[in-house]
């Protein structure tokens, strides 16, 4: 490994942050090199959350907001009847409702959240209000009021019901969040809804078949580092 220029692929476990995942990317590189790396994430997964992130290394990281831009694919799976105080399965969750919807019921809601919808984003979250991260004022239990914003649904595809839990595909548009879609579906049902598992499985014309399993990086020589060609940009 002579440049540590590139990206990373990675398929990131539960239970670790997505800073704890470049953490241990810039490490292995920094050790190998016997110099600190530059090492960075083009787009956030939850801890509870699994899937494809692209490290960018080096000179890459000048491009992150290029591939942060990218559309992504999800499987998710939603537990009904509950909500979440963070929308995931690592929050407080309440009971709302033991109703049990029916299966056209459910597909008959999804069409409500096709193209262009509005969303409010979890205050448990990255996005920075004044200049602090949300998740940080509601962890200190401070109000937070997130702004709405628009994002694009693609695709919404029903995979298997046997309730409560629902098990969804989408591909999205940048900006979008999985939980609050969650959360609007189990509203429009009218019994609540939660991310109970969350997994990306590309980004862009990235798939998370190419990924590399963090826990098998055991040394810099088990990274592969990926450059793409001059003339070619993350968003073609």
């Amino acid at each position: 490994m002579e440049a540590m220029n590139g990206i990373v692929l990675i398929d990131k476990p539960a239970g670790i942050s997505s800073f704890g995942v470049v953490a241990r990317v810039r490490w292995l590189l920094s050790q190998y090199a016997g110099k600190k790396i530059k090492v960075g994430h083009t787009g956030t997964l939850d801890p509870f959350a699994t899937g494809l992130m692209i490290i960018v290394v080096g000179e890459y990281c000048k491009r992150a907001s290029e591939f942060s831009k990218l559309d992504k694919t999800y499987e998710a799976t939603l537990r009904l009847g509950s909500t979440s105080s963070t929308g995931d399965p690592e929050g407080e969750v309440t009971p709302v409702s033991d109703r049990q919807p029916a299966e056209d019921e459910i597909r008959t809601a999804f069409q409500k959240f096709s193209g262009v919808i509005t969303q409010t984003p979890p205050s448990y979250s990255a996005i920075k209000i004044d200049g602090v991260r949300a998740y940080k004022l509601a962890r200190a239990g401070k109000s937070v009021e997130m702004p709405t914003r628009q994002v694009t649904i693609y695709k919404l595809e029903l995979l298997e019901y046997a309730y409560p839990t629902v098990k969804i595909r989408t591909h999205v548009g940048s900006g979008t969040y999985i939980r609050t879609l969650a959360e609007d579906i189990g509203r429009e049902l009218g019994v609540g809804a939660y991310t109970a598992e969350l997994r990306r499985t590309t980004v862009g014309e990235f798939d998370i078949r190419d990924a590399q399993q963090l826990d098998a990086l055991t040394d810099a020589n088990d990274i592969i580092l990926r450059e793409l060609p001059a003339q070619e940009s993350a968003l073609e």
